[in-house]
């Protein structure tokens, strides 16, 4: 079968594939290989795929450096997004807080006023009432002195009858001298009364102006405080309900954790006191509704103390990449599947770690494939894991508070690179540290 190949070849390519012989030429004797046709032919077979193979894999790899090189900076790219956005919610959080701030401060200047303009309502009221009493009492005098007058008038008058009727001028006159006197006093009597009478009434008219006037001012003082009210409401809105939704995003239920916080933080008094006034007061529209603000307020309070207890922060402030998620995967050593507790966070050798929430140190030392590890301790059940650091800032039983620099990411325990194992557990079991970090996300 070989010849008859070799000799189909040699007929038709005998000017490309001729039979060739190589000669091996030595001190004693010379021979020769012989390269028939299909020799040769199988040898530039060979040769060519080889040569394919070659530039195929190197196509390969160079596409894939290029596509890693691509990802690299895609990742550093989105990177830099997410922290540009961090930066800008975070500048927006600080306005927000800084526009709450003022505008208690001008709810609690405009509750003063409030207190002072209603106080001297009240007294103008109550002096109001004491000139009217002051008024009918003169009134009664005036009237009691009118009617003295009258009495008089009539024995005048009996009197005069009496002296056209009678003798005795000595005694007419007498008695005529004792009825001139006792007029003239009641008419002195009469002309202050009734000048007592025209200031009483002169002061009421004036205090009637002054308790409108008061009252003017604190309808205008009302409408400003209802401007105030509802951007206060507006801002509470606008802050709670992120809060909220971030608890609720996270798996922890906001009831039951502003429940415990409020629990174990139970002080009284305090600028968050619900507002009392007098009786005519207590129960009025803006009272009850500045404390619900200061409810609002007091909620808002007990949510970020709540989030500062619980790991809504990323352990890595510095530029790092994600190397490997939470959840179940390969081990390159047996070919199995491991569970993988948590998220790595890579970057360069002695990049800072901080501590997530507020906590206390439960371990800090070596721990076998963790390396050196440092566990923190936190409310509501939650504990967090920072392993394979190159140093430790902490000690056991030192609490921290979020963003707090506990140590430095490395490569020791059982690691292939440099990196950062972080770990979240609720109740001993671990649970997706991305749960808390992207809830927080349209928050800190």
């Amino acid at each position: 079968m070989r010849s008859r190949v070799n000799r189909f070849i040699e007929t038709h390519f005998a000017n490309v594939f001729p039979e060739r012989r190589v000669f091996l030429r030595s001190d004693t004797e010379t021979r020769f290989i012989r390269l028939t046709p299909l020799t040769q032919i199988t040898a530039l077979g060979g040769l060519a795929l080889i040569m394919s193979w070659a530039a195929i894999s190197t196509s390969i790899l160079l596409m894939d450096s290029i596509g890693s090189g691509n990802l690299r900076a895609q990742a550093q790219r989105e990177q830099e997004n997410y922290e540009e956005r961090l930066n800008r919610l975070a500048q927006e959080r600080d306005m927000r807080a800084e526009e709450a701030s003022d505008a208690q401060e001008r709810f609690n200047l405009a509750l003063q006023q409030i207190s002072v303009m209603q106080s001297q309502l009240l007294s103008s009221e109550d002096r109001r009432r004491e000139l009217e009493t002051g008024l009918t009492v003169v009134q009664d005098t005036l009237r009691r002195t009118m009617d003295a007058r009258d009495t008089a008038a009539e024995k005048v008058v009996a009197l005069q009858a009496a002296i056209e009727g009678e003798d005795g001028a000595t005694s007419v006159v007498a008695m005529g001298s004792e009825v001139n006197g006792a007029v003239d006093a009641l008419s002195v009597a009469l002309s202050e009364t009734a000048a007592e009478r025209d200031a009483k009434a002169q002061e009421a008219r004036q205090a009637v102006r002054e308790a409108d006037e008061i009252a003017m001012q604190l309808k205008l003082l009302r409408d400003q405080n209802d401007r105030v009210f509802r951007q206060l409401e507006e801002a509470m809105s606008v802050s709670v309900e992120p809060l909220n939704k971030m608890f609720r995003s996270a798996g922890m239920d906001p009831d039951r954790i502003i429940g415990q916080i409020r629990n174990r933080y139970s002080g009284q008094g305090g600028p968050l006191m619900p507002l009392t006034f007098g009786t005519e007061e207590e129960h009025s529209h803006e009272i009850d509704r500045a404390n619900r603000l200061l409810e609002q307020m007091d909620m808002l309070n007990m949510y970020r103390m709540a989030a500062e207890k619980a790991p809504f922060a990323t352990p890595v402030k510095s530029a790092f990449r994600f190397t490997s998620p939470f959840g179940y995967r390969r081990d390159p050593k047996t070919g199995g599947r491991r569970m993988h507790a948590g998220v790595d966070f890579a970057a360069s050798t002695g990049t800072p770690l901080y501590a997530t929430a507020d906590g206390v140190v439960i371990h800090a030392g070596w721990s076998s494939g963790y390396g050196r590890l440092v566990k923190i301790q936190h409310e509501f059940g939650i504990e967090t894991r920072y392993a394979h650091l190159s140093k430790l800032n902490v000690t056991k039983g030192q609490r921290v508070s979020r963003g707090d620099r506990i140590g430095d990411m490395g490569a020791s325990g059982r690691v292939t690179g440099v990196h950062l194992h972080y770990e979240v557990r609720v109740g001993g079991k671990p649970v997706n540290p991305m749960v808390y970090i992207k809830a927080a996300n349209d928050v800190f």
